[in-house]
């Protein structure tokens, strides 16, 4: 290992934050670190490092390590036309951010029931890159707010999905209780001659207990009561999609991302990949780690499911590997994790000061980040500086 600069030398610190939802992107986030630090330790070599999980913001961090944004044409959740962002990185590979589709965020799509909530928008996308010759896809699939079992998406590469009259019908949970009978023939056949790389931090599997809309379904809108019958539908839909084709993913893990839209890539021979180890690859997160005094990493909020695969995690998993010491500024932190998030980060701190409103963090996100990255940053120079007595 290359030995690392001397305490009086300029320290080299990387800032490798994860977006706020909701009001800071991960490149908004690393800019107002970074002005922190410098406010503290005016001579600090810095390598903004803007990072992501596979849900929102994916598309931001990618392309801080270059590449240019596309607008195509594609559905929202509730099926009306607009333009939304894909990226084009330039070795030619295509990157599909779901949340950008059919997001969590997006008042439109999630002011329809989620039992008519469709992913055609992503299927649209998927389309037209093929059309324009793109081979190689990364698809993140998390912060959407379907639940349809990745039909829709199939649906606009060519599945066709009949009721026991022969009606075809659309792709949603609450057309699927009516399917009768699939037919994959029509499928985009250029499909089975790309590669997909599906990026998700789940595990779970598309039905069950522990499926998509057993676990993620409430957060979507799904309805105690709707519980059952929609995962019994997504059930129906995988066997008779299975016998069509002869593939089989329902158990796989991961099959559960973004309400089943991670079943319907890997049963077009999608690999799954965890989002922040794919965008830490990308991004070169390593070369700079390989020479840093210390990493800064950021969320909204930090609890224990931090530590499954969230990004401020991988990232400071990878610091250790290069015995750098990491620290986690976070929105908010959950008092209950604090000791488990200890185990992993040197040190762990909430950016609000006191008492406040949460719409009012929110507003001011970028002011407290930065204060408490200033803050931070003094406390750790004066302890690497400090003359032993």
């Amino acid at each position: 290992m290359t030995p690392k600069p001397t305490a009086s030398a300029s320290p080299v610190i990387v800032i490798a934050p994860d977006s706020f939802k909701g009001s800071l992107t991960a490149r908004q986030a690393a800019d107002a670190i970074g002005r922190g630090i410098l406010q503290a330790i005016p001579d600090a070599r810095l390598h903004l490092c803007p990072i992501a999980d596979g849900g929102e913001g994916t598309l931001d961090a990618m392309l801080h390590a270059g590449g240019k944004i596309q607008t195509v044409s594609v559905r929202d959740a509730r099926g009306q036309w607009r333009e939304a962002p894909v990226a084009i990185l330039p070795n030619g590979t295509a990157v599909i951010e779901s949340a950008e589709i059919v997001g969590i965020t997006d008042a439109n799509g999630m002011a329809l029931p989620v039992a008519q909530r469709s992913t055609e928008g992503v299927g649209d996308a998927i389309r037209v890159l093929l059309d324009q010759g793109t081979r190689d896809f990364l698809i993140a699939l998390g912060g959407s707010s379907t639940n349809d079992g990745g039909a829709g998406m199939l649906c606009a590469l060519g599945l066709k999905l009949y009721d026991k009259e022969g009606a075809l019908l659309p792709a949603n949970p609450d057309a699927l209780q009516q399917l009768a009978r699939i037919d994959a023939s029509a499928l985009d056949s250029r499909v089975s001659e790309v590669t997909i790389t599906a990026m998700s931090d789940v595990d779970n599997p598309l039905c069950g207990e522990h499926g998509a809309t057993a676990v993620f379904g409430p957060q979507k809108g799904v309805r105690p009561e709707q519980l059952a019958a929609i995962d019994r539908t997504l059930a129906h839909f995988a066997d008779l999609f299975e016998q069509a084709t002869g593939r089989h993913a329902a158990l796989t893990p991961g099959a559960g991302a973004a309400g089943g839209l991670g079943y319907a890539l890997l049963m077009l021979g999608a690999q799954l990949q965890s989002g922040a180890e794919t965008v830490c690859d990308h991004i070169g997160l390593d070369k700079h780690l390989q020479h840093a005094d210390w990493l800064i990493t950021s969320e909204g909020r930090s609890d224990a499911q931090t530590l499954h695969g969230k990004a401020p995690f991988v990232a400071a998993s990878r610091a250790r590997r290069f015995e750098v010491d990491s620290m986690l500024l976070s929105g908010a932190i959950d008092p209950q994790a604090v000791r488990v998030l200890r185990q992993h980060f040197s040190g762990c701190f909430s950016i609000v000061p006191g008492p406040m409103a949460l719409e009012q963090a929110i507003a001011q996100a970028e002011q407290l980040l930065q204060a408490a990255a200033e803050q931070i940053a003094a406390v750790w120079q004066a302890g690497r500086t400090r003359t032993p007595r």
